[in-house]
């Protein structure tokens, strides 16, 4: 899921602490290394875009499938972005994040193999990754409830998936705020990670 990169539309947060310029600029590199890093024979890449009217913007490679997201608010969107690329495994991440890798990215699809659903946890306690074993079939309630923007965005996120094998892969930091850009700053690749945690949502 990827904004286009404006000042004052993208990043608002982190622009208010650097500026929207350079906020907007940031995320528009971050973006461009992140797709190129993430091409892989093992996936294909859909750019879900936002506004709607985006998907026609050179910001990104003209080569990548590009899908609106839509109206409604972050839940809504995610659950129609999860859902509109057919059927088998899905993973659905943000363009904020420095330290996705490719090997971070199949850790989640091969979770899938398992699981019904896979999160990859921020450490602000929301995710940088969400993905369900089959896009064709996203459960109703996915993300009814979740406080976005939250440190109870995973939680109530698992919480919604009522009964579902959820596992949980890579712990990683996203960028909303100056601090969070200087935590980034050369921190790729990311320490090995964890393994991952599993439980059953109730």
């Amino acid at each position: 899921m990827v904004k286009e990169p404006r000042a004052g539309r993208v990043k608002t947060r982190l622009g208010r602490e650097i500026g929207m310029v350079p906020a907007a600029w940031w995320f528009r590199h971050q973006v461009g290394a992140l797709l190129r890093r993430l091409r892989d024979r093992r996936w294909r890449v859909v750019l879900a875009v936002s506004p709607d009217q985006a998907v026609s913007s050179r910001a990104w490679p003209a080569d990548l499938l590009r899908l609106a997201q839509g109206r409604g608010d972050l839940g809504r969107r995610m659950a129609r972005c999860l859902g509109a690329v057919g059927s088998g495994p899905v993973c659905l991440i943000g363009g904020d994040v420095p330290g996705v890798t490719r090997a971070a990215i199949w850790r989640g699809f091969a979770a899938l193999g398992t699981h019904d659903a896979v999160f990859g946890p921020a450490e602000d306690g929301g995710f940088w990754l969400v993905g369900l074993r089959n896009g064709s079939q996203v459960p109703g309630g996915l993300f009814r409830g979740a406080r976005f923007s939250t440190e109870h965005a995973l939680a109530d996120s698992v919480a919604s998936l009522c009964g579902a094998r959820v596992a949980l892969v890579d712990r990683l930091h996203d960028v909303d705020t100056a601090d969070d850009l200087k935590r980034a700053e050369g921190a790729l690749p990311p320490a090995p990670a964890a393994p991952p945690g599993v439980y059953r949502a109730r």
